[in-house]
This record gives C-alpha cells, structure tokens and sequence, in this order.
C-alpha cells in the first residue's frame, strides 16, 4: 500500500529547482512517486514503505533547499 508524505520546501522559485529536488528525492530507496511545485513550495513524495523523513530532508538539503514535513 502506497504513502504520500507531504513537505514545506523553501527557497524554490523556478523549474530548475524542482528538477533539482526531484532529483535528489529519486535517489531515496522506496520512492515511487514525486510531486513538487515551485509555485506552492509543496514537495509530495510516494513510496511503497512510509518514508524516512530525514532522508527526504537531506536529500532537499544537498539539493540546495530545506524541507519540513508539513
């Protein structure tokens, strides 16, 4: 059964930078799925097992952004 764990992503304004976080986010072992919007600041990551929440927010960080769960 899929999870959708939802993130508050700040410093994002353009496409490069959600080409960026998904990026860093596909990487995570278990990610299925991957929805980001400049515009929102809203990062949405799917996966099969719930997600670890310090790897979704390291992987925001090494791509130049920081996350929250929201």
């Amino acid at each position: 059964m899929a999870t959708t764990t939802e993130y508050q992503v700040t410093g994002m304004s353009c496409g490069h930078c959600e080409i960026a976080i998904r990026s860093e986010v596909s990487e995570i072992s278990g990610v299925t799925g991957i929805e980001v919007s400049a515009q929102t600041g809203r990062l949405a990551v799917t996966s099969e097992q719930p997600v670890d929440d310090a790897a979704v927010i390291t992987a925001v960080d090494e791509a130049g952004y920081t996350a929250v769960r929201s």
